[in-house]
C-alpha cells in the first residue's frame, strides 16, 4: 500500500540529495576546524598565486625603472619590504574573509544536514509503524 506522506518525504529528500545535499554532505564529512583550515590554506595558496601574478605584471610594467635601480641596495631593500608587507596584508585580509565565509557555510550545511537526518528518522519511523501494522 502506498503511503502518500512517506512518498512526499522521500521525494523531498531525493531532491535535497540531488541538489544542495551534495555540497552539504561533502562539508558534513569534515570537523568544523578541519574544514575551515582546509579552506583557509586553499585561499592562502590562491592568494599567493594572485599576488605573484600581480607582482609579475607590476614588474613587467615598471621593468626599465626596476633595472635602473637594481643595484641600489636601499631601493631593493625598501622594495622587498614593501612587497612583503603588501603580501602579508593581502594574505591576512584574505584569510579573515575566508574564515568568516566558511564558518557561515559550515553552519548552514550542518543545519541543512540536521534537517535531512531528522527526515530520515521520520521516514524510518514511518516504515517501522507500517511494518508493525502489517504484523498485526
Amino acid at each position: 500500500m502506498l503511503n502518500e506522506s512517506r512518498i512526499k518525504l522521500m521525494t523531498k529528500m531525493a531532491a535535497y540529495e540531488a541538489g544542495e545535499g551534495k555540497k552539504s554532505m561533502a562539508i558534513g564529512t569534515y570537523f568544523r576546524g578541519d574544514y575551515i583550515a582546509k579552506e583557509i590554506i586553499k585561499s592562502i595558496l590562491y592568494g599567493t598565486a594572485a599576488f605573484g601574478i600581480m607582482l609579475t605584471v607590476y614588474l613587467a610594467y615598471h621593468f626599465e625603472e626596476f633595472l635602473i635601480q637594481l643595484y641600489d641596495w636601499d631601493y631593493l631593500k625598501s622594495f622587498g619590504l614593501g612587497v612583503l608587507k603588501q603580501y602579508l596584508i593581502l594574505v591576512v585580509i584574505y584569510a579573515v574573509i575566508t574564515y568568516i565565509v566558511y564558518v557561515f557555510r559550515y553552519r548552514a550545511a550542518r543545519r541543512s544536514l540536521r534537517t535531512y537526518y531528522n527526515n530520515l528518522r521520520r521516514l524510518s519511523s514511518m516504515y517501522r509503524a507500517e511494518a508493525k501494522e502489517q504484523e498485526e
